[in-house]
């Protein structure tokens, strides 16, 4: 009998160039695996709030808000199956093609998935903060706060709902090797008290 589909939760920052690596794993699993992928917003703006951060850091942070804020007013406007066309066309400006997500780079992605212009105008609004928060606590409380984006999701065969940070991967695998690194990712999720598997990175993001 074929494995009965399962729903994995995605959280995602679009600022951030490791969860895009694994966004564009986890949607090629979707091809190979019985997954069906439900993306949630996270803020690495609200992750650090508060924290002793490096300038530079600090500034990123201050970018870091807009584009989270119109990714969640676009949800609560027209449903959760927008987020991730609006990821990607997010995603790809600024990760493949290296651009700033500005306000106008924003209204521009939301154009391309047939989203009205005007969420752009959450950009430097808290309108939706609240939202954004609710969003980002739920998936950081099934991981913890000591990492960031991505964190995955899903409910295990105990009927308990798991999450993981990560996979950190480059390039993102294709085909079998995006299967065989699932099937792990599934294993591991369904053992209580797993925690942590690492290796120093030593290379960064190849976007292909």
């Amino acid at each position: 009998m074929a494995d009965e589909r399962k729903i994995v939760d995605f959280w995602f920052d679009p600022l951030c160039p490791w969860a895009w690596m694994t966004s564009r794993w986890i949607l090629e699993v979707e091809q190979v695996r019985p997954i069906e992928v439900r993306w949630h917003v996270m803020s690495l703006a609200v992750l650090n709030e508060g924290r002793e951060l490096p300038e530079q850091y600090v500034e990123l942070m201050k970018k870091a808000w807009g584009p989270v804020r119109v990714a969640i007013a676009a949800e609560a406007e027209h449903g959760n199956e927008v987020l991730g066309p609006l990821y990607t066309a997010l995603g790809t400006r600024r990760h493949p093609q290296d651009r700033e997500l500005d306000r106008a780079t924003v209204a521009e992605a939301l154009a391309e998935v047939g989203l009205p212009e005007s969420l752009a105008d959450a950009y430097d609004s808290t309108e939706y903060d609240e939202r954004l928060r609710a969003s980002h606590a739920e998936g950081i409380g099934l991981v913890g706060q000591e990492v960031g984006t991505p964190v995955i999701a899903l409910v295990n065969d105990a009927g308990e709902k798991v999450g993981i940070f990560g996979p950190v991967v480059t390039p993102a695998p294709k085909g079998e090797e995006a299967a065989k690194l699932w099937d792990g990712v599934r294993a591991v999720l369904e053992i209580p008290g797993f925690y942590e598997l690492k290796r120093t990175r030593e290379q960064g993001p190849i976007f292909d």
